[in-house]
């Protein structure tokens, strides 16, 4: 199958990868680490048919999350000619790019007897705007590998390293759903935080496996124990908020489905908000999801999140200072009654 974009094409539309890139990636790191696009369409991964409009939005999701990853393989120059290219990515999808780039870069490091400074030299560079989607990339590479999750991000930022266990929630959801599906199990080798921090992005993963259905997401979440519940619809607020797939009477719907977790959805949906005011990409998705789910508009949801982290204490044997920033932010939509 050609995999080739030609000259001038706007990558954010169309859904195969960048030619220019693979003359230059090397051969081992072609036929090893090379991920073909079939492996992000719904046929591929067994997921719930989508009306047609959620499941291309889904899709192209996952094309342009395999986008900056082949860029970073590619890429053997300064972070900042990868970031350029990563630009060339449509604004509202730009995020999926940076993430897969981390992804891509992490994996470098780890495998690397040389250079293992890829991803600090990106996520400290020109990067940084996309902080969070690098953290949740690079989860991916180390749940590829198999590392342990928690151990391998420890010497990352304190705070949003959490998200690093957040990406490897969503790649075990993403690929692999009939294993935790089945059995309801939780991940091995995390701690009870690191447990909870997996369901937030295993309930990302939720909103692609079930096509952004809502009914089927509601089922699928009763079906796991009660204590996970939270987590869970966190995850899913926070994937439809970021990449859509629903209108205005659907994210209603999911505002009654979630029931007494409502402050977990639009606790989510917060974070989505900020990740993309953070990153300058805002998207008609996520201004929509903040006003149904949040009350307000997307640059005020992600507003609480900043205004959560003041004289956020460090963390403790009690408690992590992300989950004390997560409480903050459910508290807070509790608090002001913008959620019912």
């Amino acid at each position: 199958m050609r995999t080739g974009v030609g000259k001038g094409q706007n990558l954010g539309q169309v859904p195969i990868l960048g030619e220019g890139r693979a003359p230059k990636m090397s051969r081992i790191h072609r036929l090893i680490l090379g991920i073909s696009p079939e492996e992000t369409t719904f046929a591929r991964r067994g997921f719930r048919l989508a009306n047609a409009r959620a499941r291309d939005r889904l899709e192209l999701a996952g094309r342009m999350f395999l986008t900056g990853y082949h860029e970073a393989l590619g890429e053997v120059g300064p972070s900042e000619k990868l970031v350029s290219r990563l630009k060339r990515v449509k604004p509202e999808f730009r995020g999926f790019a940076f993430e897969g780039a981390a992804m891509g870069l992490t994996l470098l490091d780890q495998l690397s007897l040389r250079r293992r400074d890829r991803l600090r030299d990106f996520l400290n560079g020109s990067g940084v705007r996309h902080a969070y989607m690098i953290h949740v990339g690079a989860g991916w590479a180390f749940a590829r590998l198999h590392r342990n999750i928690e151990h391998s991000s420890a010497r990352m930022d304190p705070l949003l390293r959490w998200l690093v266990v957040d990406g490897y929630g969503f790649h075990e959801g993403y690929f692999y759903s009939p294993r935790y599906l089945g059995a309801h199990k939780g991940p091995r080798r995390l701690s009870n935080y690191g447990r909870r921090v997996f369901d937030q992005g295993f309930g990302r993963s939720l909103w692609f496996v079930n096509g952004a259905e809502v009914d089927e997401i509601r089922a699928t979440i009763q079906a796991f124990p009660p204590l996970r519940h939270a987590d869970l619809w966190s995850g899913v607020g926070l994937a439809c908020a970021y990449v859509g797939g629903i209108d205005r009477p659907g994210l209603e719907a999911l505002q009654v489905a979630a029931g007494a977790y409502v402050s977990h959805l639009a606790q989510g949906v917060a974070f989505a908000a900020k990740a993309r005011q953070r990153a300058g990409n805002p998207a008609l998705q996520t201004e929509l999801a903040c006003a149904v789910l949040c009350g307000m508009s997307a640059d005020k949801a992600a507003n609480v999140t900043d205004a959560a982290l003041e004289d956020l204490p460090h963390d403790s044997e009690e408690e992590p200072a992300y989950e004390v920033w997560r409480r903050r932010i459910r508290a807070w939509f509790a608090k002001e009654a913008v959620v019912a």
